[in-house]
Formats: C-alpha cells, structure tokens, sequence
C-alpha cells in the first residue's frame, strides 16, 4: 500500500480502520467479502473518512495482527487465511490483512448462517448476499456453471436438435470460407452436443441443459436484448425500440443488424476509390454484444441491453465480472468463463475465441478508427462497455484528400440495409448468413439511393434533423406512395405503432401529407 493508494480512497477492494474495532464482525465480514469476490485488503491505521494515516501503536501491532487471525478463524467458514502483515508509511506503522479469491464459496459468518452471513464486496462496501447471489456462489465453489445444469421441465424435441445442429453448421461453413487452407471442419451431430453438455444421455432419451434451452427456444423470460436509440445523450425518449428473444446466436444476429441500420454510413476516398464504412467498427460492435451474452449472469433476472446515444454505444450485461477477476486483469487478456457450455458452443461457431481477447479487440478497433478510449464499467452486479461516436461534421468543414466523408449526409445504416440489395452485412463480419433482404430490403445500389436521398431532399433543409427511422420511411414511399403503415413496418423491421408516432412527426415538419381514404389513398412527400 502506498501513499497514492491510500489517497484514492477505499474502493472494492481496499477497506481502511482507523483502529481494530472491538466488535470483529464489523471487520470479518469484510474478510468474508473479499473472500467471496475479488480479494482486497483490510487496512487498520487509516482513517476512512480522512484518509489520514494514524497507525497502530507500535506496542500493539502484533497483537492487532493475532486478533484478526483469531477472528477470522473462529467467525468464518469455509476457512480463510488472510495474509497479515505490517508496513511503515509516512513513518507510522500500519496492519495489512490480504484476502484472496476464495475457491470454497460461499464464505459466510458461521453466527448468522448462510443465508444472513454471506457478503460481496460492491464499490466501497461489503453488502449482504441475495439468495441468487448466494446460488451463484454455491455453483462457483462446486465448479459448475449454471448452463451446464440440467433444465427442467424444457422438452428435446428432434426438430429442436436438428436446427441447432443445422444452423452451428452454417456458421462453421462460414468460418471455413474465411479461412485460407483447405481444412474441412467436422459436421455438428448430436454426438458432439452430448459430449460439449449442451445435451444429457439418459437411457434411450436426451435431457437439456440450460445452455440448450437457451440456444433453441424463449424458455427463460429474461433471456432477451432490449434494443433503443435515444434522443441526446441520457436515457429519455426513444427514437427507435426494439426486443429480439429466442436462440442466443439470433439474438445477437438481430440486436447488431439494429445497431447498423441505426448508426451512420461515410465513406473515405482512397486515391480513386471511395470506401464505404460505418462511423462505429462493426467487428467492436459484434465484440460488445457478443460478450455481453456469454459472458453474463443468467441467475439475475435482467436482460442485456443495446442503447445507442447521440455520443455513444452503450451494452450492459447482467452481472459483473467473472468471480476472481478484476478488471485489470481483463483488459490484459485474462479470462474466465461465467457461462462455460455457451462458450463453448460460440467457440465452435466462430463467434468468440478462448483467449480472454474481447475487450482488446474493442480498444484496437476503436484505435483503428481514431475514436475515443472505450470506457469499461464494473458497476454493482453489472458490466457496461461504452463505445464513444465522432462528432458530426458539417461537409464544408472537411477538407484535404482522403479526409473522412461527413456522416450527416441522411445515409444511415438503415439505407444500407434496406437499400442494398442482396448484400449481407451481417455475414460480412461472421454473424452468420442472414440477409439484409429478408430484412427489407428494395433493391435500391447505393448510387441509387443517393440520388433517391437528393430528390428528398433537394428542397428541404431539415433532412439532417430527421432520424434514421424517418429517413427510411420517406425512403420507402418515395418508391411506393401507397404503402401503409404496416407494410412500412413490415419493410423497416420496427412495429406499427413505431411507424405511427414517426410518421406523426414527419407531418407535423410539413414533410408528408395523406391524401384520399384509408384504403385507396396515398402519401405525399412535401417540398418545402
């Protein structure tokens, strides 16, 4: 512990005493804390509120260090043995009581029992488990991950084998096509999924585990993304919402089509070529959501959830980090697996690979995009990671050749897919071989649409302040007038009543009008 330490205060890991308290529960069930997350100290000698550095009267510091081990060993079970010692600093000697990760979870006050005595260890505190906290630390001390467990009451049916088994198929031919040698990967049968535990043999019948329930159907409610653009930079109005559930790997299909058909669309000019690529790094994008999923806490009834703000990316999943692990150890490549089954399977599919690379493939493409620092948070119970957007330029602010091309010029995302055609831009970066088209698409090449965007535009001054739903809307009825509100929501992938409240706001701007009945009327994209 050194000086700058102490100044930052007490944190997740850190706890000061100005003195050892008298009552050792105030200090042992921070032992148990500790014991029970990420490890930390327990410093006596510090004060809390000052940070000052008091220390222990030097006549005293052995028995301070011989009561903290008394306690520990009388109060705690499992066993824990702390690593006591003592330190000078600023010429004032101090007692330091290191607690590691235990491997014997739950810890808990042997007075109070399991149920009252077990604490975690969140922010600066050390708070009582729930009883999924407690679940969650009963499976980590038995080795087991929850996926693994046996889901009961979730039938196997033939047809549920056969998609799974199918569809990892699909993916691992993809990962073939990206490779440059001529191996062939093993097909995926029922055999392989009884031996990664995705399926239990019982006798002449196959039982499912929680991984299977979660890879084929809607059986657990929490199992969903919530996906929404928001309006400014804090949670308020919504501009776009949606929520994708059933097989995880659609999940994440689904949730990162959205994140695209709602982000900008620029371009770079390269000697004589233009390039085309989105303001955010879809192979971060994918990373963020796929972590999210794999890597959360399936005994917190949450879901994970995709906002995207005026400045920023924002994925939370359910859950912190992985038991034992910090955050420093995470972003330099230390990994452990919450969720070991699921892994496993998006390991087959090409989805993630085994080498705890997530968050630095997140910091490197956001480097190679010149974005700013993504930000990483470890908030109780939940783990977030920001990915920050550039400002909007104005065209006639850039200059100079091969400078990035403004992404206000009204080509979102969402033109992309549905203007594109039979391009699938999520089987670009290894999704998987959905089509844009099934999406919605018209047809439309991209040179198209920008001349489709210019007629739109050419007289309105306020296509820059619509957003990307609006945007596609006009887009659509430039092309058929009489579509209706639900074709429209049909062809955008958004409900009816999203449709509804957009193209409300379209009219209320004095850019679409209804003309005739109902039935046989149609609409009319303003000039102004």
């Amino acid at each position: 512990m050194t000086i700058e330490e102490i100044v930052c205060g007490e944190s997740k890991n850190v706890e000061f005493k100005v003195m050892l308290p008298k009552d050792s529960e105030k200090y042992t069930k921070t032992v148990v804390a500790f014991a029970n997350t990420q490890g930390g100290q327990l410093i006596i000698g510090i004060d809390d509120e000052t940070r000052q550095v008091v220390g222990v009267d030097n006549d005293s510091v052995f028995r301070v260090m011989d009561s903290i081990a008394n306690a520990v060993s009388d109060s705690c079970t499992p066993q824990i043995v702390p690593d006591i010692a003592f330190q000078t600093i600023e010429g004032k000697t101090v007692v330091v009581a290191t607690v590691a990760p235990g491997v014997n979870r739950p810890y808990y006050l042997k007075a109070k029992g399991k149920e009252k005595g077990t604490y975690v260890r969140v922010a600066g505190t050390s708070r009582l488990a729930d009883a999924e906290k407690i679940r969650e630390l009963e499976l980590e001390g038995e080795r087991i991950s929850w996926d693994e467990l046996a889901c009961i009451g979730y039938s196997v049916t033939e047809n549920s084998i056969k998609k799974l088994c199918r569809d990892m198929n699909r993916y691992r031919k993809a990962m073939e096509d990206g490779r440059s040698g001529p191996e062939k990967l093993p097909k995926v049968t029922r055999v392989q999924l009884v031996n990664w535990n995705v399926l239990k043999k019982s006798g002449d019948e196959y039982l499912a585990s929680n991984a299977f329930a979660l890879l084929t159907g809607k059986y657990f409610p929490y199992s969903k993304t919530q996906c929404a653009v928001f309006a400014g930079t804090e949670r308020g109005e919504f501009l776009d919402k949606r929520e994708f559930s059933g097989p995880l790997y659609e999940q994440i299909e689904e949730a990162y089509a959205f994140v695209l058909r709602n982000i900008r669309l620029g371009a770079r000019v390269e000697g004589l070529v233009r390039r085309e690529r989105y303001e955010l790094p879809p192979e971060a994008i994918r990373e963020m959501i796929i972590n999210a999923h794999c890597h959360r806490n399936f005994l917190d009834p949450s879901c994970v959830q995709v906002a995207l703000y005026e400045d920023r990316l924002e994925v939370t999943s359910p859950g912190g980090l992985c038991y034992g692990l910090t955050l420093e150890e995470a972003m330099s490549g230390r990994s452990k697996q919450r969720n070991r089954i699921t892994a496993e399977v998006f390991s087959q599919m090409g989805l993630i690979e085994a080498w705890g690379t997530g968050l630095k493939n997140i910091r490197r493409a956001a480097q190679e995009y010149h974005l700013p620092e993504p930000e990483f948070i470890e908030m109780a119970e939940t783990f977030r990671v920001n990915l920050y957007r550039r400002p909007v330029i104005k065209k006639q602010d850039h200059v100079g050749e091969g400078a990035d091309e403004p992404y206000s010029i009204g080509k979102t995302s969402a033109k992309q897919s549905y203007d594109f055609g039979e391009t699938s831009v999520i089987q670009s970066y290894g999704i998987g071989d959905a089509s844009v088209e099934q999406q919605g698409s018209i047809g439309d090449t991209p040179e198209k649409y920008l001349q489709k965007k210019e007629k739109i535009s050419e007289c309105t001054d306020v296509w820059n302040t619509l957003n990307a739903t609006q945007q596609v809307i006009l887009g659509l009825l430039s092309e058929n007038s009489k579509l209706t509100g639900t074709e429209l929501a049909e062809k955008v992938g958004i409900s009816k009543r999203n449709i509804e409240s957009n193209m409300k706001k379209l009219k209320e701007k004095g850019l679409l009008v209804r003309h005739g009945s109902p039935k046989s009327g149609y609409w009319e994209i303003l000039r102004k």
